[in-house]
């Protein structure tokens, strides 16, 4: 089940990926991300607007024409999210799959995302 601002926070949060102008992908930031926001996955870690804007700049230039999409619904519940997405390489193709997990403030923002690369491991508990 989504809320409308889970699904608005997330749903700016994926076109903040996707914006080239820092000043343009700012303010997309600040419709959707908590001042002290925090984002963290495997390779990386950003704190607040800034950080996650320059992050993001950052990826942009290590990964030209490669786009981050959102691939599944927003998942929700007692101010908790999670969604899929596709890292696109410019050819169209799945570079690299996974799943952002994260927290809304009180605002209806998003608070924390953390993502996982990859699909889940297999194996159970004794493996």
């Amino acid at each position: 089940m989504t809320s409308t601002a889970a699904g608005t926070a997330v749903d700016s949060y994926a076109r903040a990926w996707l914006e080239t102008d820092p000043a343009a992908r700012r303010a997309l930031l600040d419709q959707c991300w908590a001042e002290d926001g925090v984002y963290c996955d495997p390779i990386g870690r950003a704190t607040g607007r800034d950080g996650l804007s320059d992050h993001i700049g950052g990826f942009q230039a290590e990964q030209p024409g490669a786009r981050l999409e959102v691939v599944s619904g927003v998942d929700e519940h007692d101010g908790y999210v999670r969604f899929g997405w596709q890292l696109r390489a410019p050819d169209g193709s799945v570079a690299l799959e996974g799943t952002d997990f994260g927290e809304l403030d009180g605002d209806g923002v998003l608070r924390r995302i953390i993502g996982f690369f990859g699909p889940l491991p297999p194996g159970g508990p004794a493996s």
